[in-house]
Formats: C-alpha cells, structure tokens, sequence
C-alpha cells in the first residue's frame, strides 16, 4: 500500500489510527477504490463535502460550533487540505451517516466465498485471444484448472506470486481474480511501463470508476468492450455465465493485433483518451 501511494509504510500505520493529511487519505482511498456514500454529489470527497453543506443549509459558522474547528480549518478541507482528524470530526457533524459505498460485485456466487474467484476463461474465448495477439509467454495469475496456454505460469498454489514476482515475455495474459481486478492492473500497467512484458491482454469485468481508471488507463490502455456475457469454466468443468459485462484491456497492443480481434469478437475498441482531452 505504501508503494502504491508514495509513502513511508509509518504514515500508512498512522492513517490507520486516525492520524495523516486528508490528502494521503484520497490517495488511499484511490489506490483502494474505497469510496463514501451520505455526501451529496461531486467529482471529489472536497466537492461533496462543500455540496453536503449548502444543499443542507449549513453556514460555516454552524458548523463551527458543532466541530470545535476553524474557519479556516474548514475551509481547507472544502479545498483539498487538513487533517484527517478534522475531516471526521466535520463528517460526524455534516453527514454523519456517511459510510463506505458497497462496491459493485465483481465475482460469483456470494454464497460460496471460498471459490468465488474460481472461475476459468473457456478455451474458445483463448482461442480468439492466440489468434489475435499470439502465444502467451506469461500467465501471472494462473491456476492448476485453467485452460489458458502459457509458456510461464505462476502459481499462488505453488508459492508463486505474480503481484510481487517480476513478469516477463512479449505477451502476458491476464485474467486475475475479480475480487481484486484493480490492484491486477496496477500490477500489470506497472510492469509494462517498467517494460518487463511487451504487451498485457486482461479479461477484466467493466469497471471504470476508479481514479486509476480515468488517470492512468484511459490514456494508456486500448479497451475492448465485449458483447454480450461469457461463459467461464466453474472447478467442477460446468460453464457459468459472467453476472457481469467485461471488457479486454490491452497494453502495447498493436493496430493488426487489435483488427484481428475486433474480427474474431463480438464488440468495439474504444477510442483512447488523449492527454489534451477535456471534458464538455
């Protein structure tokens, strides 16, 4: 975690405790995709707490008298800046049935805990995928069931560990857990920009709401957004359909690989967002 935001693993523990800057905070909460509901709405936590106000009616010096905080102390908040202190001490007074969102399911079977990230990519959807960017040199995430054809696997089954293991080969094919999709990509953009693989094709379920997502991806990833639901493998050989749609990220994909699939797939390629992009 503290690699992933840029800090000491002792400000990761104080955060924990309630003690930090709200902007270590955001980025925490970034990196985790954790998000609050009970705020009005906003692009960001600073926004929704400013919107919570005025939409109830709250004048700073209302709320100064319900917090014990400052003017000012407040109005860093509304801006991006304070303590992380401060912001629950504001967050008790203004909305004080904020609690995390639930985020979207992204796995199978709630009921059945202990396998629902067990789910295989069928041969015929593989099949598309070899004939569209080529053999597989690395599989990351792999499991002893998959049918997924790679040169190297590893295995959490045999001690491996593809989120800290270094990966290598011009093509990785990811299909990770869902429980966890978003700290895959990290792992997987990380290792690509590092140029430890060439090229990474993940099968990954929609989800386009973290800051990762709308920073980072959108301006490098070349995203497939397939048609209709696939049938993945359950541990007992029966096929199971995704409760859910799912996209191809790709990194490094070049433009023949990315026609051959879009011939082989049902769906389209998204445009790329451009760094000069704005929104109108």
């Amino acid at each position: 975690m503290a690699k992933h935001v840029g800090v000491s693993p002792q400000t990761i523990t104080r955060l924990e405790k309630g003690v930090g800057t709200v902007s270590t905070l955001v980025a925490v909460m970034d990196s985790t995709n954790f998000m609050l509901t009970g705020l009005s709405a906003g692009k960001t936590l600073f926004e929704k707490l400013r919107n919570t106000r005025i939409k109830h009616g709250k004048s700073l010096e209302n709320l100064v008298r319900r917090t014990g905080l400052s003017h000012t102390a407040i109005l860093d908040l509304e801006n991006g800046a304070g303590s992380v202190e401060d912001l629950l001490r504001l967050l008790a007074a203004l909305a004080p049935r904020a609690r995390r969102q639930a985020p979207a399911r992204a796995y199978w079977a709630l009921g059945q805990k202990e396998d629902r990230d067990s789910r295989f990519t069928p041969p015929d959807f593989m099949d598309n995928i070899y004939k569209a960017f080529g053999e597989i040199d690395l599989d990351p995430c792999a499991h002893e069931l998959s049918p997924v054809l790679a040169r190297r696997k590893i295995l959490a089954s045999r001690g491996g560990d593809g989120l800290s293991q270094t990966w290598s080969g011009r093509l990785a094919f990811v299909n990770p857990p869902y429980s966890c999709a978003l700290q895959w990509l990290r792992r997987a953009h990380e290792q690509w920009s590092a140029g430890h693989v060439a090229t990474v094709v993940c099968l990954v379920p929609v989800r386009t709401d973290s800051a990762f997502f709308h920073e980072v991806l959108s301006l490098d990833a070349d995203i497939f957004f397939l048609k209709g639901r696939v049938k993945f493998l359950k541990p007992d050989g029966a096929a199971q359909q995704t409760p859910f749609s799912l996209m191809v990220l790709t990194l490094g994909a070049n433009a023949e690989q990315r026609a051959r699939f879009a011939q082989l797939a049902a769906g389209f390629w998204s445009r790329r967002r451009q760094p000069n992009d704005t929104d109108l």
